[in-house]
């Protein structure tokens, strides 16, 4: 059984965010997954500032940052299960993205946290060859769910 949970904490209606989840728990049962815990957290530019500040040491706020438990050595989860982290999805970043962008903000929002999720999962995109295994996955995630720019 896996857990997956979405916590607003920006006391705003964001209706997007029930389908967001669906679009999550699409991606987890692609990976084929099984007893996975992670948290979405939706907050604002200010909140996500501060986080990139404290923990990446950038000055600016930021659209996603990942918190992956599985890289800590300490981090010891029940047998079976992975306790993967705590993604953050800044609000203020995705509305202005989504109209940078031309889309809506279910896409935007689904994007950051399908991004989210995959590096949680220990992808990344520091090189080209990387950025191109997780980008795909990315995108065939978000196209299987009809969720299009």
């Amino acid at each position: 059984m896996n857990e997956l949970e979405i916590f607003n904490q920006t006391g705003e209606e964001i209706a997007e965010l029930e389908t967001v989840k669906k679009v999550l728990e699409y991606a987890i049962k692609k990976e084929k997954l099984d007893k996975v815990i992670f948290n979405v957290i939706i907050v604002d530019n200010d909140y996500i500032h501060q986080l990139n500040k404290n923990y990446r040491n950038i000055d600016r706020e930021t659209d996603v940052i990942t918190f992956a438990l599985e890289d800590e050595k300490e981090m010891v989860a029940p047998e079976g299960e992975r306790i993967l982290g705590d993604i953050y999805i800044s609000i203020d970043k995705a509305k202005a993205q989504a109209l940078e962008y031309g889309h809506s903000l279910l896409r935007e929002l689904s994007f950051l946290a399908v991004h989210g999720f995959y590096h949680l999962l220990g992808y990344d995109h520091q090189t080209k060859e990387e950025e191109k295994v997780m980008f795909q996955k990315q995108e065939e995630v978000l196209h299987d769910c009809k969720i299009e720019r």
